[in-house]
């Protein structure tokens, strides 16, 4: 997308039960009979119960010998948040950007961000070979300090500052990130998120989040 100048703003989404109503891990487990287990992991590490990149190595291993055919079969059951659509028209349509960090994988983030509109992603990456999952993640996780590194990022990218920045999370993994940010919106979050955002949104429809860029009254 080529502009004329710099835009107004960047707003960074989570993805697992922000910008999807999902937790990606959790249907790939599915599969691999694992849901039980991984859920429990998942929830805790939201809470900030464990640390993020090794309850994640944890879970993938769980996955180990799923074949690659399972992405597209997740990809199919990903629901979107309510008003995420709406919300990626108005960011654009107000000079915005918008960016999505996930603690979840590129195999499921890449086709459903490019549908969505999406400008800037990142998210983990799993290990694949001969045509199955090895139960491992291929380079740096991404926890919560890489999140904060993606907002930066891409804010200095798109000549934005700082305090035109809001980051949208629900767990533990995302409040680095909302600190960095200039304004930090708790969504449909878990208690600590609440506590230290700036603003809490509980109803869970991501169109919400206009009214507090001015974009919809």
């Amino acid at each position: 997308m080529i502009r004329a100048t710099a835009p107004r703003f960047l707003v960074v989404l989570d993805a697992d039960s922000t910008l999807i109503q999902d937790e990606v891990i959790e249907l790939l487990a599915d599969a691999a009979g694992s849901r039980d287990l991984v859920a429990n992991v998942t929830e805790r590490a939201m809470r900030g119960e464990l640390d993020f990149a090794e309850s994640l190595r944890e879970r993938v291993l769980t996955l180990a010998g799923l074949p690659d055919a399972v992405f597209a079969e997740v990809g199919q059951r990903i629901r979107p948040t309510e008003g995420v659509q709406e919300l990626v028209a108005g960011i654009h349509a107000g000079g915005g950007v918008v960016g999505v960090v996930s603690g979840g994988f590129h195999e499921l983030l890449d086709p459903l961000a490019a549908d969505l509109g999406v400008d800037h992603w990142r998210a983990n990456r799993l290990e694949v070979e001969a045509g199955r999952l090895t139960g491992r993640v291929l380079g740096p996780i991404i926890d919560a300090e890489a999140k904060a590194v993606a907002l930066r990022e891409w804010a200095v990218q798109n000549r934005i500052a700082l305090s035109q920045t809001i980051a949208v999370g629900d767990g533990a993994n995302d409040l680095r990130m909302m600190d960095a940010a200039g304004l930090a919106v708790a969504f449909n979050a878990k208690p600590q998120v609440k506590r230290e955002a700036d603003l809490v949104i509980d109803r869970c429809n991501l169109s919400q989040v206009l009214p507090l860029l001015g974009l919809r009254g």
